[in-house]
Order: C-alpha cells, then sequence, then structure tokens
C-alpha cells in the first residue's frame, strides 16, 4: 500500500482491498474516501463491502465514485464537503490514485494558485498538468469575484 501525502489532512493511494483497511487503521487515519465507481475492476471491493470494514475497523467513510478522467465540479464539492465531515486524516483512493488527486486539487483549485496544487500532486508521484487550464480557470474566477464582490462600492446601503 503505497499512501502519498497531499496536504496535512489528506493522502491519496491506489486501490484498497478489505485488509488494507486495518493497515489504515494502524497508520493513524481516521476515515476514507472511496473515489472508484462499483464493478469497474474485477475482484475489487463492493463500496458496500469498503463501507462495512471502515465501520467495523472504528473509520469515517465517505463514497464518491468517479469515472476515469470524468471528474466534475459536483464531485469536488461533494469531496471537500466530505473531507470538512470526516475525521482526519483522511487517506482517499480510486485505481491509482489519480482521481482522488484530481477531486483534492478541484475542491481547493479555487484558493491555490495553480502552481502550488500542482507541485504538491507532483510531490506526491502524479502528473496532473493536464488539468492546468481547470485549475487556471478556477482561479482566475475565484480572484474576480473577490474583486467584484460585495465591497465594490456598489452597496444600497444608507
Amino acid at each position: 500500500m503505497l499512501v502519498r501525502p497531499l496536504a496535512p489532512h489528506l493522502s491519496v493511494t491506489p486501490q484498497l482491498s478489505l485488509s488494507d483497511v486495518a493497515t489504515v487503521k494502524a497508520q493513524g487515519f481516521r476515515s476514507i474516501i472511496v473515489n472508484r465507481p462499483n464493478g469497474e475492476e474485477a475482484g475489487q471491493p463492493t463500496l458496500v463491502e469498503m463501507q462495512e470494514a471502515a465501520s467495523a475497523a472504528g473509520l469515517g467513510f465517505a463514497a464518491i465514485p468517479v469515472l476515469p478522467g470524468k471528474a466534475t465540479m459536483e464531485d469536488a464539492r461533494e469531496f471537500a464537503a466530505a473531507l470538512a465531515a470526516l475525521e482526519g486524516p483522511v487517506v482517499a483512493y480510486c485505481r491509482t490514485g489519480v482521481r482522488a488527486a484530481t477531486l483534492w486539487a478541484l475542491s481547493v483549485g479555487a484558493g491555490l494558485e495553480p502552481d502550488a496544487v500542482l507541485e504538491r500532486i507532483a510531490a506526491a508521484g502524479y502528473d496532473l498538468n493536464g488539468l492546468r487550464p481547470r485549475l487556471e480557470a478556477l482561479y482566475e474566477s475565484s480572484r474576480s469575484a473577490r474583486a467584484d464582490g460585495p465591497c465594490n462600492g456598489s452597496s444600497d446601503a444608507p
């Protein structure tokens, strides 16, 4: 099991087995997020099996299944909500860890410069430079929204 930290409260890893749940707990993780849909590959544990294993080990659990290359902003919002709700540190997984890293990147992309996001992901051993245009758009959109926010002098207050 190769666990790769992305943030102080989050690490990603390739596919976990049911027996890996005990190792996850022994390594100090408090919750698991699954980003892989059921039946993607023969022999992978189902979401229900992983939830039951996590529960039996006293770990928090969330499932946000995403097809490869199909992560949406709604998926990223669900990922962020799960991170906020679950006790950390959290380990998230999919087949290789790329979808989990992608969801994290999209969930923080509005608040972190794209280079910083991609550097953290690269340090974890993933190349997600293909996300750069999406991350740049998120970051720029967020900067524009802050600049055009309620403090722009157009208040209706007396």
